[in-house]
């Protein structure tokens, strides 16, 4: 009889929680045999990424897992073998009380934030017994080094981006803009339109609305649609679906990605890249991102180095004169990034692939 696991997320961020947790749902039923149930609380997210799901039902199959709409008072027994939850999220107060009076309560692991912090290193796979219930949760944090978790990588995904990859290149260009909102991209847009050589900037629907509605004095594009100034010419998406996305990154030469889960897929795609963390108070985004640039750029060379380090900086700091300033540096160095970009992902191969690592854990432990 196949495990059963439960996954539940509560979506906090834009599309990041929801995104992690179907990733790691539908590879635990595709690749490892799982008997899986994702509850989440808010379906609508969820359709964004597949636009298969069905936001009125309370109870679906899609790809092979069992997704349940999360409420409090939600009936969730029987209990499974494993529970994941996804970035402490919380679990509910009736199936927390289910499973401390369990003969055999399930297996309760959390799936932490990515970071490339030091400190992951020491604290992954330890459990934390609970002040109140007779129950300990394991602590899984996804990273980059071999004493982490690792990161979701499914099968053949390397080899689909290859296979794009032997694809011919747009002559022009091409920057995949998916950023949180940014005071800095209309000085970016500037320095994009005025520069020598063509650029394709592709924006999904919805994302820099602001900064777009600002440079564009309101004559914002609507989706499908392109509008051209100068050499820069802004191409926009529709929202694709989670399984889409990957082709974006792949057919881009730039590409501006944001959280954790367009995060991890950029550093798979191996190109250029520049990341936004979530915001969080007091900043204390930038120590995830010191943090992954300090680790991502050590081996470069001198001078992408510092281009890289530096736009990565003004791009978060939301300058918009430094990231003019950093523009022309950095665009030098993409070549480079992306000559980086695929060893650093081949390093990434050799690790733990996150998935895989989580159901060997799991299974030593049942």
């Amino acid at each position: 009889m196949a495990e059963r696991w439960h996954v539940f997320c509560r979506v906090v961020d834009n599309y990041g929680d929801a995104g992690v947790s179907w990733r790691l749902a539908r590879q635990l039923a595709a690749e490892h045999g799982v008997a899986v149930t994702l509850w989440i609380d808010r379906l609508a997210t969820l359709a964004r990424l597949d636009p298969g799901v069905d936001t009125t039902a309370r109870a679906q199959t899609l790809h092979g897992v069992f997704v349940r709409h999360l409420a409090d008072d939600a009936a969730m027994t029987p209990l499974p073998d494993v529970v994941i939850e996804a970035f402490g999220c919380g679990l509910p107060g009736a199936y927390l009380h289910a499973m401390a009076h369990a003969p055999a309560p399930p297996l309760w692991i959390n799936l932490e934030y990515l970071s490339a912090e030091p400190w992951v290193d020491t604290v992954h796979g330890l459990a934390s017994p609970q002040p109140q219930l007779p129950l300990a949760r394991y602590f899984w944090f996804p990273g980059f080094t071999p004493r982490t978790g690792g990161l979701i990588r499914e099968a053949g995904l390397l080899a689909a981006r290859d296979a794009v990859a032997a694809e011919p290149r747009d002559p022009a260009l091409a920057i995949l803009l998916f950023c949180y909102a940014n005071r800095a991209l209309p000085a970016l847009f500037d320095a994009w339109s005025e520069g020598d050589e063509p650029i394709r900037c592709i924006v999904p629907e919805g994302v820099a609305t602001a900064a777009l509605d600002q440079w564009l004095s309101g004559a914002v594009p609507h989706a499908g649609q392109s509008h051209t100034h100068g050499r820069l010419r802004i191409d926009i998406v529709p929202f694709v679906p989670q399984r889409a996305f990957d082709g974006l990154l792949w057919r881009s030469d730039l590409n501006f990605v944001r959280g954790e889960d367009s995060f991890v897929r950029a550093q798979w795609a191996a190109r250029a890249f520049v990341w936004q963390p979530y915001p969080q108070d007091e900043n204390a985004h930038r120590l995830k991102l010191d943090a992954f640039v300090a680790r991502y750029a050590a081996d470069l060379p001198q001078a992408p180095r510092s281009a890289f380090v530096a736009f990565s900086d003004a791009f978060n700091a939301e300058g918009g004169p430094a990231v003019a300033a950093a523009w022309p540096a950095f665009r030098t160095a993409i070549a480079a990034l992306e000559a980086h970009g695929r060893r650093w992902a081949g390093a990434l191969q050799e690790l733990p692939e996150l998935t895989a690592g989580l159901v060997r854990f799991a299974r030593g432990r049942l």
